[in-house]
């Protein structure tokens, strides 16, 4: 049976039940694994969308207290990316002002011969490495195409992590708890145009239970969005929703719905990755439940769970129409990193 998790008013939510994904080999995305633990995932290659195309990225230091971001197999996205200017970083503070790095894609690329200047396509990129350093993720999408575009996500562990023992029955508790920044970018099909967005991620992993593959319960609350001018543009976007959801000006939802990881057992591999689904549900003026977003998230663990020195990083894709536009969808690929509360 389904729950629904349906956004108040003011953002919030309850929790769905998510289905069995079945235990130890959850994963589902291309990667790699080596010998002493390490992991490395990313987004899965489809021409038709465009996604999965970045797959090798690299921060580069200038040796001048700048870094330069690198990325293979994206077309007229330039040879170099620089630090953000406009916008230089996102958290759960909003812009500016967050442990995330922003890569700005130039506007014009030489021709290799004469000199030429040739535009580009816009481009952005997110990029961020733990405390520890053995956590990072990578987001680069485009808002040229009236598609999706072409971009990709990548995150990675180094080395191992230690979890719990495995332990059945009664009378047991093993949990944990996260909490860490968050923010995406937002691009668009039916429509061109690339936006931002950051939150707070908050995690909880019951190790215990399920007895198949524990129980993960996350959300990402507090959620704001902005232009790739740096512009705060929630309340666009929260007059667009409420229009849609027939409720009178002034009234109706009054924040960004909160996005609500689906409770349910198979969600944790033996190696201490996870995988599952999550979205929000909204009310519309008469009550009718209706879906906003809906998608996955993916990640890893790192660190030792026994000694509360773990981390996890990972990233969500979701879904969903984009309000006040007909036949636009919006994609939100978002990244965070939570570390033990």
């Amino acid at each position: 049976m389904i729950v629904a998790a349906v956004a108040g008013c003011s953002g919030s939510a309850v929790i769905k039940s998510g289905d069995d994904t079945g235990g130890g080999d959850i994963i589902t995305l291309p990667g790699d694994t080596t010998s002493d633990g390490s992991v490395s995932r990313y987004e899965p290659e489809d021409a038709a969308s465009g996604s999965g195309y970045a797959q090798a990225v690299e921060v580069r230091d200038n040796g001048d207290g700048t870094t330069t971001f690198l990325v293979d197999n994206l077309a007229f996205d330039g040879a170099e990316y620089s630090e953000g200017t406009v916008v230089s970083s996102l958290g759960r503070t909003g812009i500016n002002a967050g442990p995330f790095s922003v890569y700005e894609g130039p506007e014009f690329e030489p021709d290799f011969v004469t000199g030429t200047a040739i535009a580009q396509l816009t481009h952005r990129a997110i990029y961020a490495k733990s405390t520890s350093g053995n956590s990072e993720f990578a987001i680069v999408r485009t808002g040229s195409y009236t598609g999706y575009g072409f971009g990709g996500f990548l995150y990675s562990r180094t080395g191992s992590v230690t979890l719990p023992a495995t332990a059945t029955g009664t009378g047991i508790s093993r949990q944990a708890s996260y909490s860490g920044d968050y923010a995406g970018l937002i691009d668009y099909n039916g429509r061109s145009g690339l936006d931002y967005v950051t939150g707070t991620a908050s995690i909880a992993i019951d190790f215990a239970d399920f007895d198949d593959g524990a129980a993960i319960y996350g959300s990402i609350s507090d959620r704001r969005m902005f232009d790739i001018d740096g512009n705060d543009i929630s309340q666009d976007y929260l007059d667009r929703l409420n229009e849609e959801l027939d409720y009178p000006a002034g009234s109706g939802y009054t924040s960004l719905p909160t996005l609500v990881f689906d409770i349910g057992p198979g969600v944790l591999a033996d190696n201490g990755e996870i995988e599952g689904t999550l979205g929000v549900d909204v009310l519309t003026a008469g009550g009718v439940v209706q879906e906003l977003v809906s998608g996955k998230y993916y990640g890893v663990i790192s660190g030792d769970v026994t000694a509360g020195t773990d981390e996890v990083v990972g990233v969500i894709v979701v879904t969903g129409d984009d309000p006040g536009y007909d036949g636009v969808t919006m994609r939100e690929t978002g990244g965070f990193i939570v570390y033990r509360q």
